[in-house]
């Protein structure tokens, strides 16, 4: 795909052919090469749609009678403002990104939107979703472009409990992909259980990764020795995990250097990661990216922060309260 630039002009994308546009160096290979990938992670924080079709009390709150008053219109700015922030990515990297992961959408229809309804739909992504067990509803989902890989297959698996019994949490999604050069990658995106309830949410956590470590030993028995997990963690790169071995966390240098993807009372976190096999490990790395037109500041602490959608009921227009990270690979 060409290089290309985007303009921004009365809140409408356009797309024109431009040339010279400095790529990020991930490796040794340019971005749009076949042997290198990027791919993206983003929280897109209660991305429902406007219509409230009986999935439960989420679904009514973001509806457009519900108690967040979430339009259509409203809906639609959001699109427009993931699709603007893809596009700003892909013109500081030289191409949009080869995956997309994303968590809280709704439904398959609201990644149908963002693609069909925005100048995203000339990228030629292709959508994978799967509805999970979620007591909110919320889901995640993968975008990926046709022209660069080719889906080998894609699954829902659940978080299971000790005892066997499915968690009403996020399934873990994945996707297994060919690339142009013929490699091999498995992809999973994750979203794994909050913090809130205190204490007693880190056995659901402790339950979420041991599901994605069983997930990651049964790939390799498999032969996919290419695995790259995404995902919103809901807890900052630490040891003592049942992932310990079995994947190298590309954002420990990031969080020892103070970087973060959420800001909470003032100081950032990383909790949006990207972990890898090991032989993946030496050849990509991870950035957290901050969107100039989505980082506002602060009014309690020093510093800035991302925009978010709401901030309690009052509605701000923004997107999310995490920023997206990147992961550069070269396979």
């Amino acid at each position: 795909m060409k290089n290309f630039i985007v303009f921004w002009v009365l809140g409408t994308v356009c797309l024109g052919p431009v040339s010279g546009i400095a790529g990020h160096s991930g490796g040794d290979k340019s971005p749009d090469a076949g042997g290198a990938l990027q791919v993206l992670f983003w929280n897109l924080e209660n991305f429902f749609d406007w219509k409230d079709g009986g999935g439960g009390e989420s679904d009514t709150e973001f509806s457009s009678f519900g108690e967040r008053h979430w339009t259509r219109r409203r809906f639609e700015t959001k699109c427009r403002s993931v699709a603007k922030s893809i596009l700003y990515i892909a013109q500081q990297t030289g191409a949009p990104p080869d995956v997309i992961g994303v968590a809280e959408v709704e439904n398959r229809y609201v990644l149908e939107r963002l693609l069909d309804g925005t100048p995203l739909f000339a990228l030629g992504y292709c959508i994978v979703h799967f509805d999970s067990p979620d007591h909110r509803g919320i889901d995640c989902g993968l975008l990926y472009r046709k022209d660069r890989l080719r889906l080998a297959g894609a699954e829902a698996v659940h978080v299971l409990l000790e005892d066997g019994s499915v968690l009403e949490t996020r399934d873990i999604l994945l996707a297994r992909f060919v690339t142009e050069a013929g490699d091999s990658i498995a992809i999973s995106v994750n979203h794994h259980p909050s913090k809130y309830g205190g204490a007693a949410s880190g056995p659901k956590r402790q339950a979420a990764m041991r599901t994605l470590a069983t997930l990651a030993d049964r790939l390799s028995r498999e032969g996919w020795r290419g695995q790259l997990a995404i995902g919103d963690f809901n807890d900052t790169p630490r040891t003592g995990t049942p992932l310990d071995g079995v994947y190298v966390n590309l954002a420990v240098p990031l969080a020892r250097a103070g970087e973060g993807s959420l800001r909470f009372d003032g100081r950032w976190e990383l909790i949006d990661q990207a972990l890898c096999t090991p032989e993946l490990a030496g050849r990509s790395h991870m950035e957290v990216v901050k969107l100039p037109f989505l980082m506002v500041r602060d009014t309690v602490h020093p510093g800035l922060k991302p925009l978010r959608t709401y901030s309690g009921p009052r509605y701000l227009g923004g997107v999310s309260d995490h920023c997206p990270v990147l992961v550069h690979v070269v396979m």
